[in-house]
This record gives C-alpha cells, sequence and structure tokens, in this order.
C-alpha cells in the first residue's frame, strides 16, 4: 500500500481526488493510500471466501459487502475520518448506511494480503481495526496458504482466535458455528 501524495489532504480534498480517479484510495489521517489491484489468486481466494460466509449469513441479521465499498470508520471516541476500503466486511449495525457508504464499525472486517501491502494490513489496519472496536479482523496470506483471526477480548484488545497454514478448518469466534477448510479457500 502506497502514500498516494505525501501532503496531508482534507476530507473534502480526498473525495474529489476519489471522484476523479479510478484507483482504490483510503484515507487514513489525512493521508491519500493506494490500493493494488487484486490479483487472480486473490480475486479466487475472496470468492471463496464470500460464498461460504453468504451461505452462513442466510437468515441472519448481517450483511457481506466486499470491494470496492467504502467504510467510514465512526465511533464517539475516536477523532478524525478513516475511509477504508476492506476486502470483505460484515455488518451486522444497519444504522450506518448512507447512499454512498458505511458509515460506523463493521462487525467482522477481511483482508487479503498482497505482496506490496502487508505492512498495511499487518500493522496500521490490524491497530486502526481494533482501535475502533472490529470484533474480528481476518487476515488471509496467500503466499504462506494462512489465515489468522483476531477477535476483541474483553480489554478490547486483539487476541488470536484462531490461526491456519495450508490445512486444516479457520472458525469464527463472532460467528459462532462458522468454518471455512483451507483447502477449499485455496483452492486455485
Amino acid at each position: 500500500m502506497n502514500q498516494y501524495r505525501n501532503d496531508s489532504v482534507s476530507v473534502e480534498e480526498y473525495f474529489r481526488i476519489r471522484e476523479n480517479s479510478d484507483t482504490l484510495l483510503e484515507y487514513i489521517d489525512g493521508f491519500v493510500y493506494m490500493s493494488p489491484s487484486p490479483s487472480t489468486i486473490h480475486q479466487r481466494i475472496s470468492r471463496n471466501l464470500e460464498m461460504n460466509f453468504l451461505n452462513f449469513l442466510v437468515a441472519k441479521p448481517c450483511e457481506l459487502f466486499h470491494a470496492p465499498y467504502d467504510i467510514e470508520l465512526k465511533i464517539e471516541k475516536m477523532e478524525g475520518t478513516k475511509v477504508v476500503i476492506p476486502d470483505i466486511s460484515i455488518i451486522c449495525d444497519k444504522s450506518g448506511f448512507t447512499d454512498a457508504r458505511y458509515v460506523g464499525v463493521p462487525s467482522l472486517i477481511v483482508e487479503i494480503l498482497s505482496p506490496s501491502n502487508q505492512s498495511h494490513d499487518l500493522i496500521t489496519k490490524l491497530n486502526l481495526y481494533m482501535n475502533y472496536g472490529v470484533k474480528e479482523y481476518w487476515i488471509v496470506n496467500p503466499m504462506l496458504c494462512a489465515v489468522t483471526v483476531y477477535a476483541l477480548n474483553d480489554e478490547n484488545m486483539y487476541e488470536q482466535h484462531d490461526m491456519q497454514i495450508n490445512t486444516g478448518e479457520i472458525t469464527s469466534k463472532l460467528l459462532n458455528g462458522f468454518r471455512v477448510d483451507l483447502a477449499y479457500l485455496f483452492n486455485n
């Protein structure tokens, strides 16, 4: 994930830039970040995971949204504007929907790593999502065929709920009973 510009911009300027660009751009603490275009393997993993989530969520109150869909993270105790475009968002609190984006905090977010965005997803976004209270954060690493699931604990800190590499099933703490077989997920 590269900075789009080296200078800080207002949120209004960010939305003007977005209107005139086909590039996926995120806004964190005044800086605009450019997301890489997803690779073929990224798209396949995203599709496989989405299908599992969608099947599980049938007749449940939560909704799945996939990139590109803007999430404007917002809670009372945090200042500033942060607009992210997670690979997958599961939203259970429907009060934040607008015509253009979701304003609030998704219940679960999935980011699929690519070689150029690893530190952004592993450090910047992990801390951002934890501080905003995203209950569960999944990091999918196609290079290692690994999935790590972080869940908020009682102190509102992320702790590792599950991690699998190459084989086995990955589970969700938030979505009780949800599981995905890694062989299926990484089947390309």
